[in-house]
């Protein structure tokens, strides 16, 4: 049961990351390389911060904004310098392992003895619970310390899945949403395509970064090689959720992003339970996009024949 809970929690906190890849490949159709870099930032500046007795929250937020200036940095090599917007994700991403290594002074930065948001809900936890250690959940024995930090983690995955439907139903966001569908057009509308696509990649790389901090508190550590792969993971958990809801409707499908990451997640979890090498993982990982992407062009074939 722990081991499902803790799934469900690392699932939902990645599912930031669901967010910002969906915004970069889906709305704006870019393949944003950036998230592997972006999630190291995030994670590496909420760590130093941390370490240095600054609010959770606060630590957190300069997370956020780190992010943003990953991103907006990534668009204004493709828009502004015209370089192809693979290539400028990769310059970025190469960067910024230097810039997170120059930020932790280090490889890894523990957090055991920091003040971060997990330690936080712990603390709540506890007063509410009358110091008790663990809960009975339908016979199971479950830590305490797991069920707040899910519950928690849910209802702010709640909140920003929100926000973020209600964003893209702004004049703003659906200038965005315009921009990623038909550029040309959106020109032709006095849309300036260039400012909306940085300022797109900036707010998916921030909500990247986010993921990054948000992960660092929970696992109680940040380390300049996290992020390896995470565009993977991100781009996984957005065509898992795609093929559970079936449909392009914009708030069913920032939905099913946050239900990829929580699916494949647990994929994930049962796969290591079951006994998998973790020197497998990255190429599992690989094993389940490909899935993704092919089983629903044959399952379609097949309905059809």
């Amino acid at each position: 049961m722990t081991l499902v809970v803790g799934a469900w929690t690392i699932g939902l906190i990645l599912s930031f990351l669901a967010l910002g890849v969906f915004i970069s490949f889906r709305i704006f159709h870019f393949p944003d390389i950036t998230v592997d870099g972006s999630i190291t930032l995030g994670a590496s500046l909420a760590a130093v911060l941390l370490i240095a007795g600054t609010n959770p929250l606060l630590a957190s937020a300069a997370a956020f904004c780190g992010g943003l200036a990953a991103g907006a940095t990534t668009g204004v090599l493709h828009t502004k310098f015209r370089i192809n917007p693979l290539l400028s994700g990769i310059l970025v991403m190469t960067a910024l392992y230097s810039v997170n290594l120059h930020v932790m002074g280090q490889s890894n930065v523990p957090l055991l003895s920091a003040v971060t948001l997990t330690s936080d809900v712990e603390r709540i936890a506890s007063a509410l619970l009358d110091g008790r250690t663990t809960l009975d959940v339908a016979g199971w024995e479950l830590p305490a310390r797991d069920a707040a930090l899910l519950v928690v983690t849910f209802g702010t995955v709640v909140l920003l899945v929100a926000a973020v439907y209600a964003f893209f139903r702004t004049n703003l966001g659906t200038a965005m949403r315009a921009t990623g569908e038909n550029p040309q057009m959106s020109q032709a509308l006095g849309v300036n395509v260039g400012n909306m696509t940085i300022a797109g990649l900036a707010l998916a790389n921030g909500l990247v970064a986010l993921a990054g901090a948000l992960l660092a508190q929970y696992q109680g550590f940040a380390d300049v090689q996290m992020g390896i792969g995470m565009v993977v993971w991100g781009l996984a958990s957005v065509i898992i959720g795609e093929t559970l809801v079936g449909t392009q409707q914009l708030g069913l499908v920032i939905g099913g992003a946050v239900m990829g990451s929580v699916l494949f997640r647990l994929l994930v979890a049962i796969a290591l339970r079951a006994g998998l090498d973790p020197n497998d993982l990255k190429l599992l990982t690989a094993a389940f996009v490909f899935a993704a992407l092919i089983l629903p062009g044959l399952l379609g074939r097949r309905v059809r024949a």
